[in-house]
């Protein structure tokens, strides 16, 4: 069991609940429960973990969600293995696996980024286990690593494996949590106005501070996820049975905008929410109009 930690950054500090190791037919995975209802499936991007699905779930139904939030970490991402599961496809059936290993007959899935494809894919496997996907800036098919990104990992790599660093950096993060967003908000005003908000500040300092805690336990299934997008074909949504709901910002410079339109056109029962001129964190730039689209979906759903 994972000791539970409490992150600073901003007005609201956030407290992390316990994170358990399920065994499931599939595999060992990694996850941290809150809420009561409906289960939800809360799943992360690029360089996440558990804790950074518990952020997701948060900024999308609340601190007092109406919902039973499960946050995983997926496979090759902190006590998740990279064997439970190293393709989309493979970690959709490792998720239905784990609503066997808990009796949970169906459960919603809300996606980040990264998290996007498996989602998906557990979609399109389980329909019968699917209640609702909603994607927030999520990848869907071939995805080129941006150049800025692409120039980072080997020094991610190297800092992984200096604790001291990667903690002098968390610190910093947290210390210095304007600095830290001007690189993901380039907009001054956007930026601005996100760091003025005490839920949106504070939940974007935590997620940029989490990438420097345990940054070696994030990095294999971030490498593994780069590695499968670069080669992975648009997602089939056309034979998408669950409500499917994209929000994505249309100046989104990590995923394309087009990822997120497809999907929801392609889609029998899709919906998009295009946040003009939102880039890749529109989930906490844009937290009230995201939150708000996303909960009315999923009370229809």
């Amino acid at each position: 069991m994972t000791t539970p930690q409490t992150w600073g950054g901003g007005a609201l500090p956030l407290a992390l609940p316990a994170a358990t190791l399920d065994r499931t037919a599939r595999g060992p995975i990694e996850l941290a429960h809150c809420g009561n209802g409906p289960a939800v499936l809360a799943l992360h991007g690029g360089m996440g973990g558990y804790d950074q699905s518990l952020l997701l779930g948060r900024a999308v139904l609340g601190d007092a969600p109406a919902h039973r939030v499960l946050a995983l970490s997926r496979p090759g991402y902190l006590g998740t293995p990279q064997s439970s599961g190293s393709s989309p496809s493979a970690q959709a059936d490792l998720y239905a696996a784990l609503l066997d290993t808990l009796a949970i007959e169906r459960a919603a899935v809300i996606a980040v980024s990264a998290g996007g494809p498996s989602a998906l894919h557990f979609a399109l496997r389980h329909p019968d286990r699917c209640a609702a996907v909603v994607l927030v800036s999520c990848c869907t098919g071939t995805l080129a690593i941006p150049p800025e990104v692409r120039s980072r990992l080997p020094m991610m790599r190297w800092m992984a494996r200096l604790p001291w660093l990667t903690s002098w950096l968390a610190r910093r993060a947290a210390r210095h949590p304007d600095r830290a967003a001007e690189r993901a908000i380039p907009d001054p005003v956007v930026r601005a106005r996100t760091l003025a908000d005490p839920s949106a500040s504070a939940m974007l300092a935590a997620l940029q501070t989490s990438v420097f805690v345990r940054m070696a336990e994030r990095l294999p299934g971030t490498l593994s996820d780069t590695a499968t997008f670069a080669t992975m074909p648009p997602i089939d949504a056309a034979r998408h049975v669950p409500p499917l709901l994209a929000i994505h910002g249309t100046a989104d410079r990590v995923v394309p905008f087009a990822h997120g339109e497809r999907v929801a056109r392609e889609s029998p029962r899709g919906e998009l929410v295009a946040i003009e001129g939102g880039e890749h964190v529109s989930l906490f730039t844009h937290l009230d109009e995201v939150r708000a689209r996303a909960r009315a979906f999923l009370r229809q759903a």
